[in-house]
Order: structure tokens, then sequence, then C-alpha cells
């Protein structure tokens, strides 16, 4: 898989965010997909903060996601977050959700716009973004 950036992050599967099976609730996974992708750019230099408070939001314009393995209540998950592609002012991530068994658990995309927060409207990244993003050792 070529990619411009790969993160690891855990988290458990809390209680709460599972059914009666004891299966995680899969609206769930969109939270998990979301803290891979707060902490990829956090590992590449900058955070979601920095960009909103440069007046820059990146919001959701695609999600699709493939369950293949039910996580469980108290599953170690390893989520691993890819950056693909930056394509304009769209910006794609890949993750693959694994369990402490190393099983594939889940995988998705998610496809963001670089938005001015004023206007609402696309805008190109930021050059630190950019700058950032070309600075990171490829893996």
């Amino acid at each position: 898989m070529d990619f411009l950036l790969k993160s690891n992050t855990s988290l458990r599967v809390r209680y709460g965010e599972t059914d009666q099976m004891g299966y995680c609730y899969y609206g769930n996974y969109a939270q998990y997909f979301e803290v891979g992708r707060v902490e990829a750019l956090r590992k590449m230099g900058m955070s979601y903060r920095e960009l909103e408070e440069n007046g820059i939001m990146l919001p959701v314009s695609k999600y699709s996601v493939e369950y293949l393995f039910p996580a469980k209540y108290d599953d170690l998950l390893t989520i691993t977050t890819y950056i693909t592609k930056l394509d304009g002012v769209r910006l794609t991530f890949d993750y693959e959700i694994h369990n402490e068994d190393q099983r594939l658990v889940s995988k998705a995309s998610t496809t963001l716009v670089f938005v001015n927060k004023e206007t609402m409207r696309p805008s190109s990244p930021p050059e630190s973004f950019i700058k950032l993003l070309s600075s990171v050792k490829k893996v």
C-alpha cells in the first residue's frame, strides 16, 4: 500500500459501547476512526485545533466501512491510520482496526475536505500542512 503517513493508536471497547450481545455497536466505529485520524495528524505535527484556529475545518465528505469481525466489550483495539492521498482540497485516510489477536476487525476510508471556516467553501490546504506532510518520513 502506498501512503503518505502511517499511525497507530489503541483504545479499549467500553461497556457502554456494546449491545446486549457484548458486541461493539457499529455506530461507534466512526468515532474510533476519528480518534485514529486526530492522532495521525498529531503525529504528523499538526492538530485539528491548530487547523481550526487558523481558519480551516476538515469535514468528512465521504465515509465507507467494512465490518469483518466483531469487536467485543473490553477488547483492546489497534487503529492503524494511513494518510493515503492529498488531492487538491481533498485528504484521504484509510484505516484498519485489529483486535489483540491481530484479527482484522474493520477497514474503512474517509475523504475530508479543507474548508475555509468563514466562507464554508473548499480551500487549499495550508502551506504549513503541506510542508509537514511532505517532511514526514515515508514508511
